[in-house]
């Protein structure tokens, strides 16, 4: 079998991690578009004696922290990649760790051999993101829409164990059009069937015509919304999820929006 062949069936799970560690679907395909490119001129670059799944995180993650090669080969316009720009903030390998832990599921074992590092300094750089993405998220007003009662549930207990406040529980897009209209959150978790036979989607449509606002999708079947087709949501959660992944996202999501916002006013 050919390495474009065993790294398939993880693209679209490579692309997920990439957008959350850029916080934008533009910048995080093209690292990925990078890689893929890589590949092809010389395919004697994908790592020996790792799982195609880990050898593939593993490449990616030595071309995004070139990150003046990788500018340079995709002609990135700097007022595009804001997202790119303020992940510096944040030490740069105890964040991948992080999310390789909380979002893509990699044990400890495969997290050491994707940065190169032994099990306990993988430890070690999961605890340290956690301190410093904690210090730079202030309390947020977050909205849920989800139909199913036990799953708002755990979710609103999710949120509050971090410090944050949900502004309420919507089970239908029309709920949810209403809902944002009496306080408009910093945060949206959005299921992607509801109660009434709506979409998700459809009812966070209709809420981003009107409200700048990060979004989490929650679903089932993630691969749904990593189709190719624009927009596409940077932050993604299967179901069922586990708690770790949706306070790992959440913190993201914040993250990104407030230093997107701090990067724009200073623009200006």
């Amino acid at each position: 079998m050919s390495i474009s062949q065993e790294i398939a069936p993880h693209l679209p799970h490579l692309r997920r991690f990439s957008r959350a560690l850029s916080g934008s679907q533009d910048s995080g395909d093209a690292y990925v578009v990078a890689v893929l490119e890589a590949l092809v001129a010389d395919p004697s670059i994908f790592p020996k004696g790792m799982s195609p799944r880990v050898g593939l995180y593993h490449l990616f993650l030595k071309i995004w922290n070139s990150v003046d090669d990788v500018h340079t080969v995709l002609n990135f316009d700097p007022t595009e990649t804001e997202a790119v720009h303020s992940i510096q903030t944040i030490t740069p390998q105890p964040r991948q760790a992080f999310l390789l832990l909380s979002v893509e599921g990699f044990n400890p074992d495969e997290i050491a051999k994707i940065l190169d590092r032994d099990v306990a300094s993988v430890g070690a750089l999961i605890d340290q993101a956690d301190r410093e993405i904690a210090e730079q998220i202030a309390p947020a007003a977050i909205m849920i829409i989800e139909d199913e009662p036990l799953t708002a549930a755990n979710l609103q207990v999710l949120v509050e164990s971090l410090g944050h406040r949900v502004t309420g529980i919507a089970r239908t897009q029309r709920e949810a059009v209403a809902l944002v209209k009496k306080e408009t959150p910093e945060l949206i978790l959005s299921d992607i069937q509801l109660d009434d036979g709506s979409s998700g989607v459809d009812a966070v449509n209709e809420i981003l015509n009107n409200y700048e606002v990060p979004v989490i999708f929650i679903t089932g079947h993630p691969e749904m919304l990593l189709t190719g087709a624009k927009p596409e949501p940077a932050f993604l959660i299967p179901k069922p999820f586990d708690p770790k992944t949706v306070k790992a996202i959440i913190s993201q999501a914040l993250f990104f929006d407030v230093k997107t916002r701090l990067g724009s006013a200073a623009a200006s």
